[in-house]
């Protein structure tokens, strides 16, 4: 066998698909607690054989919109190749290639929010940097730019004044410092919590986990719970990178109304496992604006939820992809043991 075919286990097993392997850490001790066989597939470096059928399993996408900061530009492409193989041999995937579209355009994003009734950020795309300008230029400031394929905090940046945007604008143009992977750029109105913490609320299997509240009194407020990001802002704020504090908010529970909601979005999207974040601004509204299908959890929140006695997210996970891959092979007994490598 090739070096860089994608490896099989000899029976059904769980197929992590994936970009960086510092983010399945977690979740492959999670499996093993269970005896739950799994099979990490590393994006880039790989090779499929299109003659050949996929072997037998669940694969589990774990694809991320900030894997061309990790590797290599076509990482994003290699995915879909992979997702659209398992797809037409019938291979039962866990955010499939539709949901990893999902993942990697927060255009999408936007539209599916605003479609099924969101209160979303006001949102314009720009395609090059003259047209920022321009969008931006509708937009009472203070506003904010965002990689449309983002991740990490990618293109996250304030600007209170028009200027200040039209001084740097040059930076998101290809081969700038700040060029995005896929050449758009958003700019979106800066939605202000009414306290200094935005919330991620956490769904495994369609279903509410728990919500987090993340702490942005240190002016970043679009935070991935693996890794803090940095949102550059005007004047003293410019390039301090926050710390975010993670802690439960047990008053959000799977009854709030917002988090039914949400649910009912995930079903009618294909999401099985996801975080949403959200913010509560003073007037009163609730602004859905980020769905990361990639989702991380914080280990200090996980830790306290196995201290309390409850099931963290990735135990959770670790019995959601097992009871999956039963389902898909019934026939065949799990098997135990460690990862195959």
């Amino acid at each position: 066998m090739s070096s860089h075919a994608l490896p099989a286990a000899g029976d059904p097993a769980v197929y992590i698909i994936h970009d960086n392997p510092e983010w399945i850490v977690p979740f492959a001790e999670a499996l093993d607690r269970l005896g739950v066989a799994y099979v990490e597939w590393l994006l880039p470096e790989t090779l499929i054989d299109l003659s050949a059928e996929p072997p037998a399993g669940v694969f589990w996408s774990r694809l991320s919109a900030s894997a061309h900061t990790r590797t290599d530009p076509h990482v994003k492409e290699y995915g879909r190749a992979v997702l659209d193989w398992l797809a037409a041999a019938g291979r039962r995937v866990i955010n499939g290639r539709g949901v990893y579209e999902l993942e990697v355009s927060k255009i999408r994003q936007h539209r599916e929010l605003s479609g099924h009734g969101f209160d979303a950020p006001r949102t314009a795309a720009a395609f090059g940097p003259q047209a920022l300008v321009e969008a931006a230029a509708g937009f009472t400031p203070p506003s904010i730019t965002k990689h449309n394929q983002g991740g990490k905090g990618l293109g996250v940046r304030r600007f209170d004044s028009h200027a200040e945007l039209e001084a740097v604008a040059a930076e998101f143009a290809p081969g700038g410092a700040n060029a995005p992977i896929d050449g758009i750029t958003l700019i979106q109105e800066y939605v202000q919590p009414a306290q200094p913490f935005v919330t991620r609320a956490e769904f495994i299997g369609g279903r509410f986990h728990y919500a987090v509240r993340v702490d942005v009194s240190g002016g970043s407020f679009e935070l991935c719970p693996a890794d803090a990001c940095t949102i550059p802002g005007a004047g003293a704020a410019a390039d301090v990178e926050a710390t975010p504090q993670f802690a439960l908010r047990e008053e959000i529970t799977a009854a709030t109304p917002l988090i039914g909601r949400l649910e009912s979005l995930l079903t009618d999207l294909g999401i099985e496992i996801a975080g949403i974040e959200f913010i509560e601004t003073a007037d009163g509204r609730q602004v859905v604006y980020d769905i990361n299908t990639n989702t991380n959890y914080n280990p200090s929140v996980e830790s306290a939820e196995q201290a309390a006695g409850r099931q963290s997210a990735a135990d959770r996970i670790a019995e959601y992809v097992s009871d999956a891959l039963a389902e898909a092979a019934p026939q065949s007994a799990t098997p135990a043991g460690s990862a195959a490598q």
